[in-house]
């Protein structure tokens, strides 16, 4: 058997030499900034929709752009939708400003050339962008800036944090903090070191919660992904987390956090040892994760990518509290039944009997867990709700649990008017048909999962 040679990063090829650190962002979740990237499902007619702009492992001249739902299954939305009139393309982060603009920042050149520049780029649309200017970063004897990273913090200021090395010591990175000075986000101000997180650290990613910075950043020593808090975004920073403290193993870089619409914050990172671009996902304040999975799709072809989280219009419209039965989309004759508490997927026509009819009706009603979402009654009042992985309908016995399994997120379908239902507590898994059998599976990002997980509301049978 042949084994994919790992595609080394730019670090591991300069840490053969010497040592790197770090780059940053910050996710502030401001509206009109970063989108409205609510602990909250998108209400009916609204989709949630996530953007990545990455370069690729193949081409570091261009990106392309993705996006999804539920961010698991990113498609591509353009391919080489920019590339700069000069130079490289490299860790593209990306915003949405007050001013209705996207934006890019990125690193300039390859990892072997000085590079003493960041770029920026804008669009109207996300897939169409423009050049803006190549900025020199103001640091005496600078040699590399690498990785630059918006930051939105909570009073509305727009920030870039960069990873600088200077020519004493080329390939010793230290993260610097620049501030915007005008609206159009063409001056800045003089560069100011991070405090606390340290030399020999990169990537770093920062989410602020209250008035709690909180660091993600890889140290180029070991290979982990640390964690760090601040009470200033300049720092100092606290490293209280190291080694594989979360389980994510080593050779890991890139860093970013969006959150969820059931509240969870979700982390991507480049698994660059090994070809996979990886996510992972955490309900307590960072403290535990969820074993970190490939991301369907973009694993081996994207790199570096940042994430925006918006609202927008176009979602799934899906009256609540009246009945409705569900159609597959590519099995038209077969419907949603619940057979001794089973969700399945048998034929239902004009000719079957009264008690068929019944049980392939369903209550849609507000979802019990958030109230954007959806929850599904059967005749008999029992509820539709994951277990074992496995669609079933059972009382709902009032716990926080038994909620967030009966609670689905609707999401567009494949065919106009379609939706897929995806689980509340187990984000990018969907309600699926198998064997003509309902189960919350995970998204493997083609077309035959999106199809067998898409359903048309259609007029009760009873």
């Amino acid at each position: 058997m042949t084994t994919r040679r790992p595609t080394p990063s730019r670090r591991s090829l300069l840490r053969a030499m010497a040592a790197l650190p770090a780059s940053a962002l910050v996710l502030a979740e401001m509206p009109g900034l970063l989108g409205t990237a609510l602990a909250a499902a998108p209400p009916s007619g609204s989709a949630t929709r996530y953007t990545i702009v990455p370069f690729l492992d193949s081409n570091d001249g261009t990106v392309n752009v993705y996006q999804s739902d539920d961010a698991t299954d990113f498609r591509l939305a353009k391919s080489a939708a920019y590339t700069p009139p000069a130079n490289r393309i490299r860790d593209a982060s990306v915003i949405k400003h007050t001013n209705g603009y996207y934006y890019l920042t990125y690193t300039t050149h390859t990892w072997q050339a000085p590079s003493t520049t960041i770029g920026f780029a804008r669009s109207t649309d996300r897939l169409t962008w423009s050049f803006l200017y190549d900025y020199t970063v103001p640091i005496a004897n600078l040699s590399r800036a690498w990785a630059p990273e918006f930051f939105v913090d909570s009073d509305g200021s727009v920030n870039v944090i960069v990873s600088c090395s200077t020519t004493d010591d080329e390939w010793i990175f230290t993260p610097y903090l620049l501030r915007a000075t005008n609206s159009g986000l063409t001056a800045w101000s003089s560069p100011v070191a991070l405090s606390g997180i340290g030399k020999n650290h990169i990537d770093t990613f920062v989410v602020k919660l209250g008035s709690t910075y909180h660091a993600f950043t890889k140290n180029e020593t070991t290979k982990y992904i640390e964690y760090a808090t601040a009470t200033s975004l300049a720092g100092p920073y606290t490293i209280s987390r190291t080694g594989d403290w979360a389980g994510w193993g080593s050779y890991r870089e890139g860093p970013a956090l969006v959150q969820l619409d059931n509240g969870g914050w979700r982390i991507f990172f480049d698994g660059y040892g090994d070809g996979t671009y990886y996510y992972s996902d955490s309900y307590d304040t960072f403290t535990t994760w969820s074993a970190a999975k490939g991301l369907p799709a973009v694993s081996g072809t994207a790199r570096h990518f940042t994430v925006v989280k918006e609202t927008v219009t176009g979602g799934v419209s899906l009256p609540k509290n009246v009945t409705r039965s569900f159609r597959s989309v590519n099995y038209t004759t077969r419907h949603w039944q619940a057979q001794s508490s089973l969700l399945n997927l048998p034929v239902v026509t004009a000719s079957s009997t009264a008690a068929e009819k019944r049980a392939a009706t369903f209550t849609v009603v507000p979802g019990l867990a958030d109230a954007n979402g959806y929850s599904f009654r059967d005749a008999s009042g029992n509820y539709l709700r994951h277990y074992s992985y496995r669609a079933r309908f059972d009382p709902n016995d009032g716990t926080s649990t038994f909620a967030k399994d009966a609670t689905f997120i609707a999401r567009t379908g494949t065919t106009s008017g379609s939706a897929r239902f995806e689980s509340y507590n187990y984000p990018g898994y969907y309600l699926r048909h198998y064997n003509y059998q309902l189960r919350v599976e995970q998204s493997d990002g083609t077309e035959l999962f999106r199809t067998d997980s898409s359903f048309l509301p259609v007029t009760a049978w009873a």
